[in-house]
């Protein structure tokens, strides 16, 4: 039976991904969800795509967008996303590939194939979460890459246990029916890049160094 391996919010952070990964002992069957935010504020961002589009070379990946590719797919339509581009990192991620042009140039086919959502029978996968008051289907996708309280602090009712980023905590929040892993890498120096392995009604966190 296949285990899903999910990672969040690595934020540029290429040597906390690769000892994250090296810690994670995958079999031919595991599949690994990486739920976005890849990009901006570490070092690396570029190397970090590298390195996860590598990884789908060896085993199944799933890619979804996170809110910073968000704004990055759409900071050049809209100044609102622009701000958020060159303020939260951005400039990291330009830097990172030698300027923003070179950003779509190199991996633009890989940013705008990016999922908003991973859905199986006892799982949704989801960089920040869902709007409880509505149904999947019906989801703003501007919710389901930016919603935070509303969403965590909620019930919902899905019949998933829900796995989630994009809001840090100090250690993994764990309720009823959701798993948030977002530890705050890439936004504060000595954060830890979380893992989390679904095996089987069991679940196991890995950390980076």
């Amino acid at each position: 039976m296949s285990r899903y391996i999910a990672i969040t919010d690595i934020h540029g952070e290429l040597d906390k991904l690769n000892s994250l990964l090296d810690k994670i002992e995958a079999g031919p069957n595991d599949i690994f969800v990486f739920m976005g935010d890849y990009i901006d504020r570490g070092p690396n961002s570029r190397g970090v795509v590298d390195r996860i589009i590598e990884q789908g070379k060896k085993y199944k990946c799933v890619y979804l967008i996170g809110s910073h590719e968000y704004a990055l797919l759409h900071c050049k339509q809209d100044d609102y996303y622009q701000f958020l581009f060159d303020n939260y990192g951005g400039p990291a991620t330009s830097g990172s590939y030698g300027g923003f042009d070179n950003i779509f140039k190199i991996h633009g086919e890989f940013f705008n194939s990016l999922k908003f959502y991973y859905l199986t029978d006892k799982y949704l996968f989801i960089h920040a979460g869902i709007n409880p008051a509505y149904p999947l289907e019906k989801q703003n996708e501007v919710d389901m890459v930016y919603i935070r309280g509303k969403f965590i602090y909620s019930k919902h009712n899905l019949p998933q246990k829900i796995i989630f980023g994009h809001t840090e905590f100090d250690k993994p929040y764990v309720d009823e029916g959701k798993i948030g892993i977002d530890l705050g890498c890439g936004k504060y120096k000595n954060a830890h890049l979380c893992g989390l392995i679904l095996d089987n009604g069991k679940e196991e966190f890995i950390y980076s160094d």
